[in-house]
């Protein structure tokens, strides 16, 4: 399992402490995504906002999974750390199925239908290996560190730990499908900036030029 060595005193602290760093960043981006989608839809109405909000808050929950994950160790509190892990899998596959939902309904003014269908393939392959997961997860009676392959439960440990596995690399790969679009918006504001400063600009020489011509004029 990923969080197995998140046990071990040294470990455990360097566990938590990155991990809890990653849930922060997932959030970030989650929510960056959220109002990037929200400034879109306004303009073009591709999508129900209700659709990106549910996303978003199951975006969150994953990301408060995570911190679980990282907080309570496996083998101290097995329940709230599998509780934790349950809901950052089932959250984070869900987040990831509506996200491309909405790509699908922003192509093509926003995105190619090639990485649509990217983002749908990662997001099939995520929820499947969420199910499988927790099926095999279930089916493993005791946790521990130390396996060995000849144990009943050893088939079902490997196929839940490469699930797991599967998942995480999921989001990750899901996440930098993101990069072009946070580019397009990044070029967007800064274009909407420089309008202003343009915009701010003109107006302030126009009230100098005013203020200068009302001075020189002559007194009546």
């Amino acid at each position: 399992m990923q969080s197995d060595k998140g046990i071990i005193p040294l470990e455990s602290a360097i566990f938590t402490f990155m991990f809890n760093i990653s849930a922060f960043l997932a959030a970030a981006t989650i929510y960056t995504r959220y109002k990037i989608v929200e400034k879109k839809n306004r303009t073009y109405c591709f999508s129900s906002p209700a659709l990106n909000l549910v996303s978003f808050f199951l975006g969150l929950l994953g990301c408060i999974g995570m911190s679980i994950v990282a907080s309570f160790q496996g083998l101290n509190v097995t329940v709230v750390h599998d509780a934790g892990a349950l809901l950052a899998f089932v959250c984070g596959s869900i987040y990831t199925l509506l996200q491309s939902i909405i790509f699908y309904e922003s192509c093509p003014q926003w995105n190619s239908l090639w990485m649509c269908h990217i983002r749908m393939i990662i997001s099939a392959v995520c929820c499947a290996a969420v199910v499988l997961m927790i099926v095999c997860a279930s089916l493993v009676s005791t946790t521990k560190l130390e396996w060995d392959p000849s144990e009943k439960d050893y088939v079902y440990h490997v196929v839940s730990a490469i699930c797991e596995w599967t998942v995480a690399f999921s989001f990750i790969f899901y996440f930098l499908t993101f990069i072009q679009d946070f580019q397009l918006s990044k070029v967007l504001l800064l274009r909407g900036l420089h309008a202003i400063m343009y915009s701010s600009s003109k107006w302030i020489q126009k009230t100098l030029v005013l203020k200068f011509c009302h001075r020189i004029s002559p007194c009546s």
